[in-house]
């Protein structure tokens, strides 16, 4: 059978053709749809635009582009942005591996401004362009990689190509931030595949919750088991974890890989981050909170007391490998648990994300690997854009400020998911949303998560915790208010009695 191409797509301005650089310097033989184009028409497509019409010019591209990807075995292909506008260039990329290099409507104009573009008339048509072929690239795009550094494919290739190793439907996205960048995967049963992300020595921090998978990863040098919970979110167990890497004369050439859930993921990337001053972390997340929050972004750390991660420090994973089929064997009010951070990146993010929250079935795995998915690219492009929490990065701390609060006073009996999903609804009473207080009210009870509080944790307790909110700084503590899905405020300073009257309301 004929090998699968890699084929890239996207808006003008992308970086098509800088991909196929990347692609050349690894080795593949390339192709340009619009230089293949060119020489079909006998022409710039500028004038073929201007003398035959724009209608003309994609009824040939659907038969050169349609022709040469139903034939084509393997390589690299870069595509033309409308291109994915023929439904059958859209069935033959069915076999291919699918990228698309994203990039916004503001920069492609301003890239593309000036050039012999047929349709580079404006930014308003521009943007509105993009927002028209948006949902075909979306829907077609086994991997999804932004495109704001434009030497990015030359490091993301390697992952790119893994794919063709990967169980049929997994997708792929490049996470950024200053730090440094790296691929996650999200698919099923990914943890039993030959490809792994980095070489050296492969140490596993895990609990026991996790013992059904540590079977499907390959080669593991050792493995150090934590109990689940909170609990072992301490500096004594930093110190134990980083005393049996000791033991096992692990070098930074070795790598930890941090298999289970929040927990394990915390505690696993801090001692990495501390082990010799560093060594890399694969985030191996089987909890959906995990999958579609903490294992991204770098923050690692472990609880002070009742201080939920007072100690911690930025350790970016190596990669992050989500694999669906590990949710199945979760109890299901931990699944429900977690679901309440899928809830607050809907309401961060708003739009289709939201709605997809709405239409949610926790029991359907291809609404559950997209719900995984479209969370994961939310975060990570949060944090590309402001990795260190100096700004943008604490809109993900909508429901965590009283949600933290009531974890640390009810010494962690509630799941992480659950206090924070309390946490929501105090959130929405101090925005003022109340219509929307309501709606997640619904949700959480639908879902059959707790809506009150347990009347034996005393609310003075929780208000006292509140003040010693990691993120509080001298003006007091500042609140993520949402007034509407997609539209967070950060840094709010709200009168101490209203927060009262809203944690009291939880009663």
């Amino acid at each position: 059978m004929a090998k699968p191409a890699i084929v890239f797509i996207g808006f003008m301005g992308a970086g098509k053709s800088t991909a196929l650089e990347a692609a050349r310097k690894a080795g593949l033989a390339t192709t340009e749809i619009d230089e293949l184009m060119e020489a079909e028409l006998g022409k710039p497509i500028r004038e073929a635009f201007e003398e035959d019409g724009e209608e003309a010019f994609r009824a040939r591209e659907a038969e050169v582009v349609g022709s040469l990807l139903e034939k084509a075995d393997g390589g690299a292909i870069a595509l033309g942005g409308g291109s994915i506008l023929s439904e059958r260039v859209r069935n033959a990329l069915d076999r291919h591996i699918v990228v698309l290099l994203e990039i916004d409507a503001a920069t492609a104009w301003e890239r593309i401004e000036g050039t012999e573009r047929p349709l580079a008339t404006s930014e308003e048509d521009i943007a509105e362009l993009l927002a028209e072929r948006s949902p075909y690239y979306e829907e077609l795009a086994d991997a999804i990689v932004p495109m704001a550094d434009r030497r990015v494919l030359e490091r993301a290739l390697p992952a790119i190509q893994a794919l063709e190793q990967m169980p049929e439907g997994t997708r792929m996205l490049w996470a950024s931030s200053a730090s440094g960048d790296y691929p996650v995967f999200v698919g099923r049963d990914l943890l039993g595949t030959e490809w792994w992300p980095l070489k050296g020595g492969r140490m596993c921090v895990t609990d026991r919750n996790a013992a059904p998978y540590r079977g499907r990863l390959r080669s593991l040098g050792c493995t150090i088991e934590i109990e689940p919970g909170e609990e072992s979110k301490t500096l004594r167990q930093v110190e134990a974890v980083t005393r049996r890497l000791a033991e096992h004369q692990v070098t930074r050439e070795d790598h930890v890989i941090a298999l289970g859930g929040g927990v394990v993921g915390d505690l696993a990337g801090f001692c990495a981050h501390v082990y010799q001053r560093g060594v890399p972390v694969v985030q191996v997340p089987t909890t959906l909170v995990a999958q579609v929050d903490s294992a991204y972004g770098g923050k690692t750390g472990v609880d002070i007391g009742g201080l939920k991660n007072y100690a911690g420090a930025y350790h970016m994973p190596a990669a992050v490998i989500a694999d669906i089929s590990t949710l199945s064997s979760l109890p299901k009010e931990h699944l429900a648990a977690g679901f309440v951070e899928v809830i607050k990146t809907g309401l961060l993010a708003g739009g289709s994300l939201w709605e997809e929250v709405l239409e949610a079935d926790l029991e359907d795995p291809a609404q559950l690997q997209k719900l995984v998915f479209d969370c994961a690219r939310y975060k990570c492009a949060v944090v590309a854009a402001d990795e260190r929490d100096a700004g943008l990065r604490h809109v993900l701390n909508l429901g965590h400020t009283v949600g933290h609060a009531i974890e640390g006073v009810s010494s962690f009996s509630y799941l992480h998911g659950e206090a924070i999903g309390l946490g929501l609804l105090a959130a929405l009473r101090l925005s003022g949303a109340d219509d929307l207080r309501l709606q997640v009210k619904g949700i959480l009870a639908q879902h059959e998560l707790p809506t009150s509080l347990d009347p034996e944790i005393d609310a003075d307790a929780i208000l006292k915790m509140l003040q010693r909110d990691k993120k509080r700084t001298a003006a007091g503590v500042g609140f993520v208010l949402l007034s509407e899905p997609g539209k967070p405020r950060t840094g709010e300073i709200v009168d101490p009695a209203k927060v009262r009257e809203a944690v009291e309301e939880l009663y």
